[in-house]
């Protein structure tokens, strides 16, 4: 999260078995907010298509996903995928983490 936090990223949501009642989990599933973000300072694996769930999960512990918000409810990203339940297609919710608010 501080890669991200670093290079301006507003917020993360995490999803997967890291936020269900599964005690314990393997690993997370995570989108964030491309908006506001300088590519430059960011590391290029989170922005990888190919081999990116084997390579981000040795680095992160899991994967991560990008998306635009402006783009939520209009095509499927993966903020919108992340908040339906995959066996019944219910609506369910998400942890976001806010990576701007600073630390006292």
């Amino acid at each position: 999260m501080e890669l991200l936090r670093a290079a301006g990223c507003p917020t993360v949501y995490i999803d997967g078995s890291f936020v269900s009642n599964k005690q314990m989990p393997a690993d997370f599933d995570a989108c964030w907010e491309l908006d506001g973000v300088n590519l430059e300072v960011l590391d290029p694996l989170l922005l990888r298509n190919e081999n990116r769930s084997q390579l981000q999960k040795l680095r992160f512990g899991g994967e991560l996903f990008f998306f635009r918000l402006q783009d939520a409810g209009r095509s499927e990203t993966m903020f919108d995928f992340f908040q339906a339940d995959k066996a019944t297609g219910e609506a369910k919710g998400i942890v976001a983490i806010d990576l701007q608010v600073k630390e006292s």
